[in-house]
């Protein structure tokens, strides 16, 4: 028997941060690296943004697409989606992106053939219901393991930007939770 699967996108299936450095290093000639950003707040931290929106406003276009357009996967991510996919379980998409990078969201998923029966573009990812979700970013594992955690496994793909939380279980790579969707599934069927 399957189980719902909701996986975040950036963060957990692309990466965001080495896509967003790459662009700002090559339009400001800065020299940014992964290793710098520690907190949820670091495009303002390390850059000359003085706030979120102006970061997104930058972020949103990149020669007429949007920086979220040609991310690269996580190692390991893509794999283990499929396989999991060829397992029956059902990958649902949950991704809280602006209105303007739904298509290049599309697009990404589509040239990746990103394996899912579905795909939410919400704040709420909570109000999605899934067996195990899959996230990143600290206020969306809170909302999950305070609204899920009772009926799902929450899982927090550990990150320089988030901290623990409780009733979430810590993930550090995706074959770490190929074997704990594996071990869920077997106490399902039993």
């Amino acid at each position: 028997m399957g189980l719902r699967l909701g996986i975040d996108l950036d963060g957990v299936v692309a990466d965001f941060n080495t896509g967003w450095i790459t662009a700002y290093n090559d339009r400001f000639g800065a020299d940014l690296a992964l290793e710098m950003v520690n907190s949820w707040d670091s495009p303002v931290e390390l850059t000359h943004f003085p706030d979120m929106p102006a970061f997104w406003a930058w972020a949103r276009d990149h020669g007429g697409v949007s920086v979220f357009r040609y991310l690269e996967p996580y190692p390991g991510a893509l794999d283990t989606l499929q396989a999991l996919d060829r397992a029956g379980h059902d990958i649902i998409i949950l991704t809280a992106k602006p209105a303007w990078a739904v298509h290049d969201t599309l697009g990404w998923i589509s040239d990746h053939r990103l394996p899912m029966r579905a795909i939410h573009f919400t704040e709420h990812k909570h109000t999605v219901a899934c067996d195990i979700y899959l996230d990143d970013a600290p206020e969306h594992v809170r909302a999950l393991a305070n609204q899920r955690g009772s009926a799902a496994t929450v899982c927090r793909f550990v990150r320089p930007w988030n901290d623990p939380t409780d009733g979430a279980v810590d993930i550090h790579d995706w074959d770490e939770f190929h074997e704990l969707v594996k071990d869920r599934e077997e106490v399902v069927t039993r």
